[in-house]
């Protein structure tokens, strides 16, 4: 067969020629609402290891707005300096679906098996994979369907099998499809960096909680017995942040000393800083009910919150980092993080243990996916428009790829 349409699935194991996909070509870098185009492409062979998936829907990140963008790294051209031939980016990172074929030595799942799929991505033969060692350190791993070809945009999405993991089946397609790269990045974040764990009672600083990052921190941290204090932009987003999990949330908006430290020695701009950061801290007394200050502070923002977030950091506690949504460049005060021992960690999707540990919390109805806004297939490139203006609704987005309606899958 050639070409199916969307929603009609092939007799498991038979594959199509081609497929619907989504892309994005190097002439068309810029506002990912021109960028991303539905195109018709060939489907993927399958290596022994790897599987092909029949997506259901997938979720929006911002991984592929940047893709999009071809900042800050041009994917398709840095694939192609690998040796791979495809001079595209089919996207797509997050994933719900069934499993449509298999590679010759894949065991851990078959045909017919509804999934979801984590984005962690390596070699197998790996030196480093090989021996043992955490997979996220290695030196090949990549981003799945950011970093690699055919993710979830596309009908067909090809993956390795370790990334598979079984689909909350009391969840819509849609919901599946949606939560499970941010859930196991802050997973990571905070179980994967010990003694840095969260346990009961520990204060956690979650930034940017009202996203799809944040959201899944909350619910993490208080599954877990922590306390998580939100910081969001709007005051609109508190009760939605209260029933995520926080016991206090802040509005970052009262305060205006963000952004890169001023120098030490100018005594006047360094003691203006210190003060926002002390009221910025006095916040998070005030919504933990006591004067303590976060053991962990979960950071993405970076160049804008970074300076703060090490200022307010408990006595041993730690900073843990995945992005840096407002910049690069990070200034600190070292005095506060060498006197009191405090730990900047960065940290990167996560491992298959980790992966399961939080899509178990999920089967298990301790963590809620936040789909927030549904989108049909050829909507995808303004749900990323929407990402990047940071004009979609707190919480996830999907978008349905072979569901051909909102709602089904949920049992």
């Amino acid at each position: 067969m050639e070409l199916c349409a969307l929603g009609e699935q092939p007799p498991l194991g038979e594959v199509p020629e081609t497929m619907h996909a989504f892309l994005v070509r190097q002439d068309r870098f810029g506002e990912p609402k021109d960028a991303w185009q539905h195109e018709v492409i060939p489907v993927p062979d399958l290596k022994p290891d790897e599987v092909l998936v029949y997506v259901m829907a997938t979720g929006i990140n911002y991984n592929n707005v940047w893709a999009a963008l071809g900042y800050p790294i041009d994917v398709i051209k840095e694939r192609m300096r690998k040796g791979e031939p495809e001079d595209f980016h089919a996207g797509g990172s997050d994933c719900s679906g069934i499993v449509q074929a298999v590679g010759s030595e894949v065991s851990n799942v078959r045909p017919g098996d509804e999934v979801v799929i984590h984005s962690g991505w390596w070699e197998p033969d790996d030196p480093w994979v090989l021996s043992g060692k955490d997979p996220m350190l290695a030196t090949s791993t990549r981003i799945w369907g950011y970093q690699t070809n055919y993710g979830s945009y596309c009908q067909f999405a090809k993956a390795q099998a370790h990334q598979c993991q079984p689909r909350p089946k009391h969840l819509t397609w849609e919901q599946s499809g949606c939560y499970l790269l941010c859930a196991s990045t802050a997973y990571r974040m905070l179980m994967g960096w010990p003694p840095h764990v969260i346990e009961p009672g520990d204060a956690v600083l979650v930034w940017g909680a009202s996203g799809g990052l944040g959201a899944m921190a909350l619910q993490i941290t208080a599954a877990l017995g922590g306390r998580p204090v939100a910081v969001v932009s709007d005051d609109a987003k508190r009760d939605w942040c209260m029933e995520m999990g926080a016991v206090g949330v802040i509005n970052r908006t009262a305060f205006d000393h963000w952004g890169p430290m001023p120098d030490t020695t100018d005594g006047a701009a360094y003691g203006a800083w210190a003060k926002g950061a002390r009221a910025f801290g006095g916040a998070i007394w005030e919504a933990l009910g006591e004067r303590a200050s976060p053991k962990i502070v979960f950071e993405h923002p970076g160049e804008a919150t970074l300076p703060t977030s090490e200022f307010v950091c408990d006595t041993g506690g730690m900073i843990v980092i995945c992005a840096g949504t407002t910049g690069y460049n990070v200034t600190l005060d070292l005095r506060y993080h060498w006197m009191r021992q405090k730990r900047f960690q960065g940290s990167h999707l996560s491992n298959d243990e980790q992966a399961a540990a939080v899509n178990r919390l999920v089967i298990d109805g301790k963590i809620d996916p936040c789909l927030s806004e549904v989108f049909d297939f050829d909507d995808l490139g303004h749900a990323h428009q929407l990402m990047h203006e940071n004009r979609h609704a707190a919480g996830q987005m999907a978008v349905l790829v072979n569901a051909t309606e909102r709602g089904q899958g949920a049992s």
